[in-house]
C-alpha cells in the first residue's frame, strides 16, 4: 500500500489516532467541519515574504484549506513567526507561473477573480458567492499581472472613502476572506469538504501531529500484512 492509499483509509487513521491525545482529535473535528475549498486563496508575486504569511495565517483562520502562491518573480520562504503555525493547517500550492496557475484552477472548476481598486469591480455585498471561486491578491503598489486581469472571470474590490485607494495585501485578504467566508457560512451553499477530502484531511493532520511518523507507518504497513 503506498502513502496515496493510506491517505484514503480509515483504517490507517484509527491506528494513527492512538498516537494523539482525545483533545486533539476533537479540535480536528470541530476545525474541519468549518473549513472549505469552495474558495481557495491566490497570491501573486508579492515580494514582501511577511505579507504571503500573514495571508496563509488569514486563510486558516477563516477556515479556507488552499493557497496558491505565484512566485514567477521572486521566491518566498515562510515566515514561520507571522504564519503562526498557518502553514501546517492549509494546503500551500506554489506554481512558477501565472499561466500555470490559473491554468490549474481554472481546470478545478474555480472563476478567477481578482482584487482591484480601480476596475469596476462588485463590492463585497454584491458578489456572487454561490460559484466556486479562486480570489486573487496582488502586490500593494503595482496590484496583479495584467495576466491574471484579462484572465479574470469577475472583478472584487473593498469600498474604501478615504482619500487613500490601497490598502496593505495582508490588510485586504484578511477583510476579503473574513467577509466572504461569514457570508457562505449562513448561506444554503455546499460548501464544507466531502467525506472523502475531511478523512484525508485527518489523517494528513494526525501525521504531521506524530513525531516519529515514519516508524509508525511502517509498523502499521507490516501489521497489515501479517
Amino acid at each position: 500500500m503506498n502513502l496515496t492509499d493510506l491517505y484514503k483509509s480509515s483504517d490507517y487513521l484509527n491506528y494513527l489516532e492512538d498516537f494523539i491525545t482525545e483533545n486533539r482529535k476533537l479540535n480536528f473535528d470541530r476545525v474541519l467541519m468549518n473549513r472549505t475549498k469552495h474558495f481557495c486563496i491566490g497570491v501573486e508575486d508579492v515580494y514582501q515574504l511577511h505579507n504571503t504569511s500573514a495571508v496563509m495565517r488569514s486563510c486558516e483562520v477563516f477556515g479556507i484549506q488552499d493557497v496558491h502562491i505565484i512566485e514567477q518573480k521572486f521566491s518566498k520562504t515562510i515566515d514561520k513567526e507571522i504564519a503562526m503555525g498557518a502553514e501546517k493547517w492549509v494546503d500551500i500550492h506554489v506554481h512558477k507561473s501565472t499561466q500555470s496557475c490559473l491554468q490549474t484552477l481554472k481546470n478545478q472548476g474555480y472563476q478567477i477573480v481578482a482584487t482591484t481598486p480601480h476596475t469596476n469591480a462588485h463590492l463585497l455585498d454584491d458578489f456572487d458567492i454561490s460559484k466556486p471561486s479562486a480570489i486573487f491578491f496582488g502586490t500593494e503598489k503595482s496590484g496583479l499581472s495584467d495576466e491574471v486581469m484579462k484572465n479574470a472571470d469577475a472583478f472584487i474590490k473593498i469600498p474604501m472613502y478615504g482619500f487613500t485607494e490601497s490598502l496593505n495585501i495582508s490588510v485586504s485578504a484578511a477583510i476579503i476572506i473574513n467577509h466572504i467566508t461569514t457570508r457562505l457560512r449562513n448561506s444554503t451553499i455546499d460548501w464544507k469538504l466531502t467525506n472523502e477530502e475531511l478523512l484525508m484531511k485527518k489523517i494528513d493532520w494526525t501525521r504531521k501531529s506524530i513525531k516519529d511518523i515514519d516508524t509508525i507507518t511502517k509498523r502499521y504497513l507490516a501489521e497489515i500484512d501479517k
